[in-house]
């Protein structure tokens, strides 16, 4: 067990409230799902060195419905990422999305001022292991709750996108992954030891990747050394598909990177990812 975890309370107890401040102000067209029908709300998941906060909902009087796991934008579990959690239970999924931070700091507490200052101050200390072990025993509390960890996919946006890619080298049970917008290349590092290009390989589940033509992060030079990686291992039931006029965190329908089309389309294709690869 890690000495540094069991010596320091988790820095977060909770998930963020609200939208995060980070990403500037609310868009108008920013969804918010009811919760009629659901059992939906924050939960405490037991992980090495002690507890992380999480959000999970799921249909109500329904028990082994397949599971999804929601990894968060770079803002942490704010409001949209446990709208969206609503959204899959809405469908007849149990998804549950974990505070990948909570042992780093509060995401919630930076503004639009203050992104790199998230980003070195939290982002920049959360190692890759620790996230994967995270995941882990998330799905471990969603097997207690009686969910269908049998039918495991998972999703992630920005951060959480590069996330899914590496989750899919992780967990040889995994059926199905959907990475929208994750990073695919960087400078490794000693936390960070390979990005997703590096584990095209080691895939375990297909994974759909759903980018985006205008994002200024994620080059075409990237995407076109992640296909080239995924083809040179023989990875054919995994793709990318690239939304041309759409920005970074097209699907984000609370920021004005939105894109009601785009974010709509590729919605439709991941559930028709998951139900082509058992979730569903």
């Amino acid at each position: 067990m890690d000495k540094e975890i069991t010596r320091r309370a988790f820095a977060a107890t909770g998930l963020v409230t609200g939208f995060t401040m980070a990403a500037g102000p609310l868009n108008a067209a920013a969804i918010v799902t009811d919760t009629h029908g659901l059992v939906a709300g924050e939960v405490c998941v037991t992980v090495e060195g002690g507890a992380i906060p999480a959000y999970r909902a799921y249909p109500s009087g329904k028990t082994g419905r397949p599971t999804v796991l929601v990894t968060q934008e770079i803002f942490g579990v704010h409001e949209h990422i446990k709208d969206l959690c609503r959204r899959f239970a809405k469908l007849g999924y149990y998804a549950i999305a974990p505070s990948l931070y909570a042992r780093f700091g509060d995401p919630g507490k930076y503004d639009m001022g203050h992104i790199q200052d998230l980003v070195t101050d939290i982002v920049s200390k959360v190692p890759d292991d620790e996230v994967m072990s995270d995941l882990d025993a998330t799905v471990a509390f969603a097997k207690a709750e009686h969910a269908d960890t049998d039918k495991l996919a998972i999703t992630g946006f920005c951060w959480g996108g590069r996330v899914v890619w590496l989750y899919a080298a992780q967990n040889p049970d995994l059926k199905a992954g959907v990475a929208w917008y994750g990073p695919l290349a960087g400078k490794p590092n000693t936390l960070r030891p390979k990005t997703a290009i590096d584990l095209a390989p080691a895939l375990h589940a297909p994974v759909l990747g759903l980018y985006a033509g205008q994002d200024k992060g994620i080059s075409a030079a990237d995407i076109d050394a992640m296909r080239a990686a995924l083809a040179k291992a023989g990875k054919t039931n995994s793709r990318i598909d690239v939304f041309p006029d759409a920005q970074h965190g097209f699907n984000a329908d609370y920021r004005d990177s939105y894109n009601e089309k785009d974010a709509k389309d590729g919605w439709q294709r991941m559930l028709a990812w998951f139900k082509a690869n058992g979730v569903g």
